[in-house]
C-alpha cells in the first residue's frame, strides 16, 4: 500500500497522514512483525522525540482503521504488522525467538476440524503455534547423535 493509500483511508475515516503516523506505519513494516517497544525504537532512530505514548495511539489508530493489525505471539506485548499482507499463520521457535509466517492455508485441516467439531470460526490472523524451527530442532537432533556416539 503506497503512501497516497494510506491518506485515503486514513481520511475517508477523519484522520490526516500526520509525520508521526507515517513514522510508524515506516516502522511497522521494515520489522516486519514488531512490538509496540520496537516500532517506538525505530521511530526513534528517526525521530527522537516521537514518545512511546504517541506510538500507541498511533498504533490504535491505524489499527482501528485497518492498516495494521495485532497478534499475540506470547505472553508479551502483541505484535503487529501490515494488514494488507496476506492472511498467515505465526510460527514461534522457543528456541530462538524466530518467528515464521507461513500462509493460512497451512493449517485448512484444522481449521476445519474445528468447525466440525465445535461449530468454531477461527481468526488465523491472531494464531500463533509454538514450537521449535527446523534450524533448532535439527541441532537438537545433532546434539542427540553426539551424546550418543560418545558412550
Amino acid at each position: 500500500m503506497t503512501a497516497a493509500d494510506w491518506q485515503s483511508e486514513l481520511r475517508s475515516r477523519g484522520y490526516r497522514l500526520t509525520p508521526q503516523r507515517q513514522l510508524v506505519l515506516d516502522a511497522v513494516r521494515e520489522l516486519g512483525h514488531g512490538t509496540p517497544d520496537e516500532i517506538a525504537g525505530a521511530v526513534r532512530a528517526k525521530a527522537p522525540s516521537v514518545n512511546l505514548s504517541t506510538v500507541y495511539r498511533t498504533l490504535d489508530v491505524l489499527q482501528d482503521v485497518g492498516l495494521i493489525t495485532h497478534t499475540h505471539l506470547g505472553h508479551g506485548a502483541p505484535t503487529y504488522h501490515p494488514a494488507d499482507e496476506s492472511d498467515h499463520v505465526h510460527l514461534v521457535c522457543t528456541a530462538c525467538d524466530d518467528i515464521i509466517a507461513v500462509p493460512a492455508e497451512a493449517v485448512d485441516q484444522l481449521v476445519g476440524s474445528l468447525r466440525d467439531l465445535n461449530g468454531f470460526e477461527v481468526d488465523v490472523t491472531h494464531m500463533a503455534m509454538h514450537g521449535r524451527c527446523a534450524g533448532c530442532a535439527g541441532s537438537d537432533e545433532s546434539a542427540a547423535t553426539d551424546e550418543q556416539e560418545r558412550q
